[in-house]
Order: structure tokens, then sequence, then C-alpha cells
């Protein structure tokens, strides 16, 4: 693939929460300079980002990175953030909620943050190094019946990051209308090219220009 096909794939990320403005600022630029498909950034500095950035398509975490905060706390983050800026909204399920076997909980919620979302892209993060086979099976029916945009790997967070057999297990069980996007551990282009090919349509990645760009 093109450098330039890759990095038009790629969620440009900072989400550590030492992140200072400079950190949030250079990440902007170099995704202006760039072409990627977005920023995630936290949500402290929508508003700042926003005004400095007018023409940059912002994404933002909710619920992050442990999603166990209550669905009511979840619609209040995403409606603040829609509020300053935000295009996109990267949102963390319940995991408790899916180890309970509670799946029309998790969906429920979904839903509600996607009406909060008011039209914004929804992407659903589901933290995969914690989940079996079923449960991943499972999630893929809560996004796509919640009618979620995306269904995401990881939050970068966890144990692990994104597996390639993930994505394969996401294509055979999602419906027709959810994309993919991987995150977690993803470097170099090499990587960034297979979870490409094998369907992803955004990647989260926090070194993607230095690894195909060099800076």
């Amino acid at each position: 693939m093109e450098k330039t096909e890759i990095l038009a794939r790629v969620d440009h990320t900072a989400l550590k929460s030492t992140a200072t403005w400079e950190d949030i600022r250079l990440l902007c630029e170099e995704a202006v300079e760039y072409k990627t498909a977005s920023v995630c950034i936290p949500p402290s500095y929508l508003k700042r980002a926003r005004a400095a950035f007018p023409q940059l398509n912002l994404c933002t975490v909710i619920g992050f990175p442990l999603g166990y905060s209550t669905t009511a706390s979840k619609v209040f983050e995403t409606k603040d953030a829609v509020t300053h800026g935000a295009d996109e909204i990267d949102m963390v399920v319940n995991l408790g909620d899916v180890k309970n076997g509670n799946f029309e909980e998790v969906t429920a919620e979904i839903m509600a943050v996607r009406e909060a979302a008011q039209g914004r892209l929804l992407k659903v993060i589901v933290e995969t190094c914690y989940l079996t086979r079923e449960e991943k099976i499972r999630i893929c029916k809560c996004v796509t019946d919640a009618k979620a945009d995306y269904i995401k790997t990881s939050t970068g967070f966890g144990s692990a990051g994104a597996q390639l057999e993930d994505i394969e297990l996401f294509r055979e069980h999602i419906g027709s209308d959810v994309k993919i996007k991987a995150a977690g551990g993803i470097r170099t282009q090499e990587a960034m090219e297979a979870f490409c090919q094998a369907g992803c349509s955004r990647i989260g990645c926090s070194a993607a220009i230095k690894a195909l760009c060099g800076k």
C-alpha cells in the first residue's frame, strides 16, 4: 500500500494522561500535514483543538479506558464532547455487563451514546484482550443492533492490543454497515498494512507518522 493510503485510515492518537497542549498541538499539525483520517485526543483538549484547527476531524474517547462508568455518565460525556467540537466518538463498552452476560444492556448503552452523539461517527471499543471468542461474537451483534458505525478492538491501555484473528472474527459476525478499527500495539508499516488488508477501515495509532514518514 502507498503510505498516503495508510495515513488516510489513521486516527493519529495521543491519549496519555500526561499529554500536554504542546503534544496535542504537534499531533494536530502532523495530522493536517500528512492528511490522517482524524486525531484522537482527550476530551479536555477538544475545545482548544477545535479553535486552533477548525478544519481538522476531531475524535475523542468516552468512558475511557475502563468502560465501567454509568450509561448516564457516558451520555453526558458524549454530549459535552459534541458541544466542544468532536466529530467522532470512541466509546468503551461496560465489560462488567459483558462478563455478566447482560448483552441487552450493552446494546442499550451503545444506542444511548449513539443518540447523544447527534449523528457523529460512533466507534465502539470492546477491548478484545479480555473477551472470550463467544463474547466477541455476542458483542458484534450488540454493535450491529445498536447501529454503531465501527467496532474497535482495543483502548491501547489493556493487557494486549489488536490481533489479526479478531479482525477476521469481526468480519464474519458484524453487520454489513459496521466497519472495523484496529488499535493497540500497531507501530510498524507492515502491521498497519496487514490490518488494512485484513479489512480495517481505520487504524488507531500514535506512531504512524514516525513509522511511515520518519518523523
